[in-house]
Order: structure tokens, then C-alpha cells, then sequence
């Protein structure tokens, strides 16, 4: 039976602890050992040798393995070992072991003698083991293992909790915006040339630019309010971009139409869209999922792009943020509303139960509202459907 030394896996010389917008940070960990005791393999591996990146192989004895994970929804069909491909996020590798993959941080052991253990790269083996009784997740490092050498990473070579690319777009323009906001944002008042609509690569006329004077906005159109469907009251206006402009004139004095030329469009750039200045991406990537410390009753107030029914990937609003324990993370299920149904012999009308439809991780968050990405759905879901603190899927 092999044995792990006192450090169950080392990060090779060649990877630098850099922080980049897509290194994720599992430290912190609930219920993560204050001393490293010698963990033994779940199941006698395989050689890594006979791994291929991206390969699931079947645990030996999923039952035992199920039994010591405690309170981790194990996968029956866990593999003992998987090695890391490119283009896998943690969300996805999670997927292969758990149930709830919102649990990962939980299944990954944590060696203090190691700095910046959490981050996992293409090519690493990641191997079950069971410590204490318990089953944990540790990386065996790359599958090739060469003579030392240093090889510089790109800053963001390690993997996302989430697929980056699904958000991206998102997060380059304003989301949420005040009535006084859009009353005091510039606007445009005609194009160069006479068109009813305009693109990229095209120049436009803008007035009300305030000091001090941005030279990159970003332009939006005023969409529909954002309510709180319980209470009614108004928690912004919904921010839509439709593309990116900068100043052609600087000196133009304040309260003097100035010239703007778009430089990029993702849809039409029209009269009366609005521009505010460009803010640095505010997202930060270095967080791990997690269940809210207390209850969260919330619902689905908007979907991104207005689309009327919500699959796999799509950001959507919800009427829940920091003040009710939402942080950037935060892992909520999705709920579908119970519909109401005739009973057939007294024709009242009759609630159905709600029923667990997916789950969704929060990725921004403000005040009284944040936005999730949905990381799984197994029924349609809708504006309107509910979101509340996740419960083991042993109980759904």
C-alpha cells in the first residue's frame, strides 16, 4: 500500500504562487485538519502512467469510499484518480466526485507545509485518499514528472471555479443603475451621419459630459426596473450595454456636444443610450463556493438578455444581496415555483409543492442585489423561481 510522505503533494519549483484573475483560492477551509497525519489511498491507484488527461477511472470499493466522505455527497461512481485537462473549471472537476460540487472546498485537504496548495493545473493528478476515516481529495502533482526545472505560467494557467468566458462579457458594463444615475449620465444626441442606428467604427454625438471628463464610457441603454417581487420596492434600473465609446474632442468645453466614436458594439448603438464612464472589472475570481452562513428566501427577479426561460450558463438576477448574507460564491438552489392546478372534483384551485430545479453560484454582488451564473438545471427554469440556502441531495 503506498504511503504518502508528510507532504501529500508538491507544487513543482516551476510554478510560481501568482495571483490572477482566474487563480482560485480554496484556503479556509471548513473542516480541514490542523495537523497532517499520513493519509492512506482510498483504494489501491493505478500508475499514473496509465492516466490520460481528461480520464475518469471507477473507484475499487465506491461503497467503503462513500461511507468515510461523512457529510460529502461522494458520487457512487467517484473516480480514484483524474488527471486535470485544459478547459476544466473546479466546478466541472467536482462534478466527477460529488453529488454537490458546491462541496468541493470540503473534499480538498489542505497541507499547511505547502504554499498555495489550492492551485490545480492542467496535467495534475488528483487522487482520493482517506484521512482520519475520512475521504479527501489530494493533487499528486503533474503526470510527467522530469527532472527539475523552472517553466514560467501564464497568469491565469491555474484553473476558475466558474467558466470565466460565460461572465466575461457581463462584467465590462454597468449592470445596476439609479434613477439619479441615468438622469445625470451623458447621452447621445445624433450620429455623424445621418443613420437611424450605428456600430463600431462609427462617430456619434454626445451631450452633458461632466467633469471630469472620462475618455472611455461605456454605453447602455436603460432597460427594465428592477423590483423586489415581495415588496415591491425599487432597487435599480437594469443596465444594458450595447457597446464602448471615446472621447474624440477633450477640450470641448462642459455643457458642449462633443464627439464620440464607438469602438466597439455587441448590439445597436442608438439615440438616447447612455454612457458611463468604464470602471475596472470589480470581479474577483479568488473565491470558493459555499453555502450562505444562514437562510436565504429569495427569488429570480431578471434573467441577462431577457430570455423567458433560464438553462445552463445564463446570469441571472437575484433580490438578495450583502445585506442578506450573499457574497461572491455563495451557492443557492434554484426552486421551481409550485404551479396551481384544478382539483378535479372540487374545481379550487390546488399549490403544487415546489421542486428543486438546479443550482446557481452568486459571482457579483451589491447591497440588495447580486447576480449568480446557473451551474446546473435539470427542469426549465423561470423569472420568479425561488433560491434558498442548499440542502444535502440526499434529502431533495
Amino acid at each position: 500500500m503506498r504511503k504518502y510522505n508528510a507532504s501529500p503533494f508538491q507544487l513543482p519549483a516551476r510554478r510560481p504562487a501568482l495571483l490572477g484573475a482566474a487563480a482560485i483560492s480554496l484556503a479556509i477551509l471548513a473542516g480541514c485538519a490542523t495537523t497532517q497525519p499520513t493519509p492512506a489511498p482510498v483504494a489501491a491507484p493505478v500508475a499514473a502512467t496509465e492516466a490520460a488527461p481528461g480520464v475518469v477511472e471507477p473507484l475499487a470499493d465506491t461503497g467503503a469510499a462513500a461511507a468515510s466522505a461523512g457529510s460529502l455527497s461522494l458520487r457512487e461512481d467517484a473516480p480514484l484518480r483524474y488527471v486535470v485537462k485544459k478547459g476544466d473549471t473546479l466546478w466541472d472537476i467536482a462534478q466527477h466526485f460529488l453529488r454537490d460540487p458546491w462541496q468541493w472546498p470540503e473534499l480538498w485537504y489542505t497541507n499547511s507545509q505547502v504554499r498555495n496548495p489550492h492551485q490545480i493545473y492542467p496535467g495534475d493528478v488528483l487522487t482520493l485518499v482517506s484521512i482520519d476515516g475520512q475521504t479527501r481529495l489530494v493533487s499528486d502533482g503533474p503526470l510527467e514528472r522530469l527532472s527539475p526545472r523552472i517553466r514560467e505560467e501564464a497568469l491565469d494557467a491555474s484553473l476558475p471555479a466558474i467558466p470565466i468566458e460565460a461572465i466575461r462579457n457581463f462584467l465590462r458594463g454597468p449592470r445596476l443603475v439609479t434613477l439619479e444615475e441615468t438622469k445625470r449620465a451623458p447621452y447621445i444626441v445624433a450620429f455623424v451621419d445621418e443613420r437611424l442606428a450605428v456600430g463600431a467604427n462609427n462617430d456619434v454625438y454626445v451631450k452633458n459630459l461632466a467633469q471630469p471628463i472620462a475618455y472611455n464610457y461605456a454605453v447602455v441603454r436603460v432597460g427594465e426596473p428592477y423590483r423586489d417581487p415581495e415588496t415591491r420596492n425599487l432597487l435599480g434600473y437594469e443596465a444594458i450595454p450595447t457597446g464602448e465609446a471615446e472621447l474624440r474632442t477633450p477640450d470641448a468645453p462642459v455643457g458642449v456636444t462633443a464627439v464620440m466614436r464607438v469602438t466597439k458594439s455587441s448590439r445597436e448603438v442608438l439615440i438616447a443610450d447612455r454612457l458611463l464612464p468604464i470602471e475596472a472589472e470589480s470581479f474577483d475570481a479568488n473565491f470558493f463556493p459555499h453555502a450562505p452562513l444562514s437562510p436565504v428566501d429569495g427569488r429570480i427577479i431578471s434573467v441577462f438578455d431577457g430570455l423567458s426561460q433560464i438553462s445552463q450558463y445564463q446570469i441571472v438576477a437575484l433580490n438578495r444581496g450583502s445585506e442578506h448574507g450573499v457574497d461572491p460564491g455563495t451557492v443557492l438552489d434554484i426552486l421551481q415555483s409550485g404551479r396551481v392546478v384544478p382539483d378535479p372534483y372540487t374545481r379550487k384551485g390546488i399549490a403544487l409543492p415546489e421542486q428543486y430545479a438546479g443550482v446557481l453560484m452568486v459571482f457579483k454582488v451589491t447591497p440588495k442585489l447580486s447576480y449568480g451564473l446557473v451551474m446546473n438545471a435539470i427542469r426549465p427554469l423561470h423569472v420568479l423561481d425561488k433560491v434558498a440556502k442548499p440542502s444535502p441531495s440526499s434529502l431533495r
